[in-house]
């Protein structure tokens, strides 16, 4: 086998660096999926909360967020499955509020793929052809155009029982695409699986949305999976969309502390300090009350470096040796090595910057 935003305040968030304490106002196409300040509610508990997101024809919008955030909730009600409060579902402009799910046109790919266990493969996969009404020869040969495409040419007639968890959900990928849907829906499709699968799967996934042109958007709580699959990234937390962004700007430039802790910032400095400890600029906008964020991989172990710092704490992980270090004016911070190595508490490292790896909250600190 082989995605715009909203919050708690009015306005939506847009890519130029918005935060759930006050995005600016996005102004929604009319082609495409629109989503206008939806809300969901379970009883008083606000599961989405007044969320604005646009998803443009062609595009692959990722709602990335913790389990228990909503975004599961929100695609629920994307497609009809939820009883929404105040706001809006549209459709090219159109209220989809009193259109039923069958007639939205719209595909839906869950966790599970909930195939039919007592039909093929090809019979999963021309389903939805089959109850359209869709004339046999055409469906005979949208089915083969399909499975070759998801990589399972052939496999028309093999029992689904038979099908490792990666086979299963390239069929229901197939059988969700077959009606060429105008919106497709994809619920943590691939987090059932193991994550050598998972990888690899998310990057043809990727390639066959964009190769059919597939309009999506996509939830998931796995990082790597959102940036490999989608064209934009949401992060959501407690009902709220916080920000939306191209993945490349989401890494650099978190709209706020809270959405960079989610994607794995876990120390915080300010910018006038990192520079003293590098001894060198990091970027011409960097100011001195700036806020950076730091990963484990910002700060790597090379006897070269320019930061000097104590060894408080180190384990091994499945990339290297992950050290906890007090590194002077940075305070306790975590950093790095390639490979295993044995560092023993008090001893002496030295660090330096990878620049690529830090997250820049442009006036965040005090």
């Amino acid at each position: 086998m082989s995605a715009a935003a909203g919050s708690r305040t009015a306005g939506g968030p847009t890519e130029e660096g918005p935060t759930e304490e006050g995005p600016s106002e996005e102004g929604p196409s009319e082609d495409g999926l629109a989503v206008c300040r939806l809300s969901v509610r379970f009883g008083r508990v606000p599961a989405v909360d007044a969320v604005s997101c646009a998803v443009r024809p062609g595009e692959v919008l990722a709602m990335l967020g913790p389990s228990g955030c909503g975004k599961s909730t929100l695609l629920r009600a994307v497609a009809g499955l939820e009883p929404t409060e105040p706001g809006a579902v549209r459709w090219d402009g159109v209220d989809l509020a009193r259109v039923p799910v069958h007639r939205r046109a719209f595909g839906l790919m869950f966790q599970d793929g909930q195939l039919f266990p007592h039909r093929d493969v090809g019979g999963n996969v021309g389903f939805g052809l089959r109850m359209a009404g869709v004339p046999r020869p055409t469906r005979v040969a949208r089915v083969g155009e399909l499975l070759e495409l998801v990589g399972l040419d052939g496999w028309q007639r093999r029992n689904v029982a038979t099908l490792s968890g990666g086979e299963q959900q390239r069929v229901a990928l197939a059988r969700a695409l077959a009606p060429r849907p105008r919106l497709l829906l994809l619920d943590e499709p691939l987090s059932s699986l193991d994550r050598a699968l998972r990888e690899r799967l998310a990057s043809q996934l990727s390639d066959i949305l964009r190769r059919t042109g597939t309009t999506a958007l996509y939830v998931t709580h796995d990082h790597d999976e959102a940036f490999a699959v989608a064209d934009r990234v949401g992060v959501m937390d407690h009902g709220a969309l916080l920000q939306v962004a191209k993945p490349s700007q989401l890494w650099r430039r978190p709209g706020s502390e809270r959405v960079a802790r989610f994607l794995g910032y876990r120390s915080f400095v300010r910018g006038a300090d990192l520079q003293a400890a590098v001894g060198e600029p990091l970027c011409d906008d960097l100011g001195p009350h700036d806020l950076v964020g730091l990963r484990p991989e910002s700060l790597l172990v090379d006897p070269a470096g320019p930061v000097a710092a104590t060894v408080l704490d180190h384990r091994l992980t499945r990339t290297g040796t992950s050290l906890t270090v007090e590194a002077g004016r940075l305070g306790a911070v975590e950093a790095s090595a390639p490979g295993a190595h044995e560092l023993a508490v008090g001893a002496g490292v030295r660090l330096r910057l990878e620049p690529a790896a830090i997250a820049h909250l442009p006036g965040a600190a005090p």
